[in-house]
């Protein structure tokens, strides 16, 4: 595609999502919101990714979904090469195309986006009517989301915790890609906005687990991440790379796991805080309210196979129903 071609799709499609995502009102504090969570989703619909995207479109239709978080390893098993890349087509336009579906997907880069062009799914966000990733790391406040309820942190997890992983480095150089970040300063932007924010829920999203009962708790995030949340009252960390559903609770933070966007089998067990643990395909699904958010993990045959309902403020613990 020629440059001046991909400029008028930016144009029209950049003016197609102006008109469609226009910032929706925002929702009395009181009133509930409902949204979807997956992560490690791209096979170009094989393996359960179609099964999963076709339950979580009826139940977003259901809840009133109002946004999807993507969790990361957004595209199996390198990425995509550019914003023209077939693979946005094979495995998000044509996959997710249920009408509850077409609404914002705020997106988290995983280790397998970093494999190929990170930078191009950040520009699919000027292209696309959904697609929402403005930068590796960002926040989206409550008048984007359309609830006073809620901000949400997007982070970028692979430069923290893959820095020292060889077998990573060693992929990421293969394919040309390899990239350096500043850490430090990814931290400090999130100690900062977190400071900032004075929703009564906020909700952090990466890939990378903090604590985990599959590939094991990132001892990078139990350092640099984990204390800014309990300090700022941060209630629930959604993440994937775990390709299972995990609910563990440690100190006031809730972390939820939602890495099976396509494929299970991932050996998943309890650890201390699990809640719920199961290796099987699936998303979550949520309902926020002023002081309660209601998780809920169905499978890829549509069933409820978890519930719990959290606290605002972290006191007591979850209520939870397997």
């Amino acid at each position: 595609m020629s440059r001046s071609s991909l400029g008028r799709r930016a144009l029209l499609q950049g003016l197609a999502a102006s008109t469609v995502f226009a910032a929706p009102a925002v929702a009395d504090e009181r009133e509930a919101i409902a949204f979807v969570a997956l992560g490690d989703w791209g096979r170009r619909g094989k393996r359960s990714q179609r099964q999963v995207a076709q339950v979580m479109g009826v139940t977003a239709r259901d809840l009133a979904s109002r946004f999807v978080l993507s969790a990361g390893d957004n595209f199996y098993p390198a990425g995509v090469k550019s914003v023209d890349d077939p693979h946005w087509r094979a495995s998000f336009e044509d996959v997710y195309d249920a009408p509850a579906l077409q609404t914002p997907w705020y997106a988290a880069l995983g280790n397998h986006d970093y494999r190929g062009a990170v930078q191009a799914q950040i520009d699919y966000t000027a292209l696309s009517s959904r697609w929402r990733m403005p930068s590796r790391y960002f926040k989206i406040g409550g008048e984007a989301l359309g609830s006073s309820l809620l901000d949400l942190f997007v982070i970028d997890t692979a430069p923290l915790v893959d820095g020292g992983n060889y077998d990573e480095m060693l992929q990421q150089m293969a394919r040309g890609h390899r990239e350096r970040h500043d850490d430090a300063q990814q931290i400090a932007w999130l100690e900062r906005e977190l400071s900032r924010s004075r929703a009564p829920w906020k909700i952090v999203m990466g890939h990378h687990p903090i604590y985990s009962g599959g590939h094991g708790d990132s001892p990078e995030l139990v350092e640099k991440v984990a204390p800014l949340l309990e300090a700022h009252g941060v209630q629930a960390y959604v993440n994937g790379h775990d390709h299972s559903l995990q609910h563990i609770r440690r100190g006031r933070v809730d972390y939820i796991c939602t890495g099976s966007g396509a494929d299970a089998g991932d050996k998943v067990e309890a650890v201390a805080g699990t809640r719920f643990c199961l290796s099987r395909p699936g998303f979550a699904a949520f309902r926020l309210e002023a002081e309660t958010l209601d998780l809920e993990f169905r499978d890829l045959e549509g069933q409820a196979v978890y519930r719990a309902r959290l606290p605002r403020e972290g006191a007591g613990g979850a209520r939870a129903n397997a």
